[in-house]
């Protein structure tokens, strides 16, 4: 019976310390560098594969730009794969806007700072959150 009661415990153990590990949330902090000028907000999105280019991030921060720099916290995250968005929106109408081509007239990137010649992906973006917090720099 003592071994019964051994082998159940042992079995069930990962799924408790799993658990508790489910309960653990972090802190992403996205320093946004090389701001151009002091006109209007910065929009910044933290985005999951559902909400990338779909929809209102996750958790949204907009900052008065004082300075060539920001940063924006985004806290109470759980483990998971995630990416930013963001958006120097120099007129305050609160969406990116494009010329008559339709290229973006205002700055913008996103998490890891892709070069990219058309729309970004979630997989050009994503970055994991595991088990610390992390600090990000987007570069306009």
């Amino acid at each position: 019976m003592k071994h019964l009661a051994i082998v159940v415990m042992l079995t069930l153990l990962p799924f408790i310390i799993k658990a508790q590990d489910s309960t653990n949330t972090y802190t992403v902090d996205v320093k946004i560098a090389n701001i151009l000028n002091q006109k209007g907000h910065i929009l910044i999105g933290l985005h999951n594969q559902d909400t990338f280019m779909k929809a209102k991030g996750i958790q949204n921060a907009k900052l008065k730009v004082e300075g060539d720099t920001v940063v924006a916290t985004f806290p109470n995250l759980k483990a998971g794969t995630y990416a930013v968005m963001v958006l120097h929106d120099e007129n305050d109408n609160n969406r990116m806007d494009f010329d008559p081509s339709g290229m973006p007239i205002e700055s913008y990137g996103m998490s890891n700072n892709p070069m990219l010649f058309g729309p970004p992906t979630f997989n050009d973006a994503k970055f994991e959150v595991t088990n610390n917090n992390l600090d990000l720099t987007i570069r306009f």
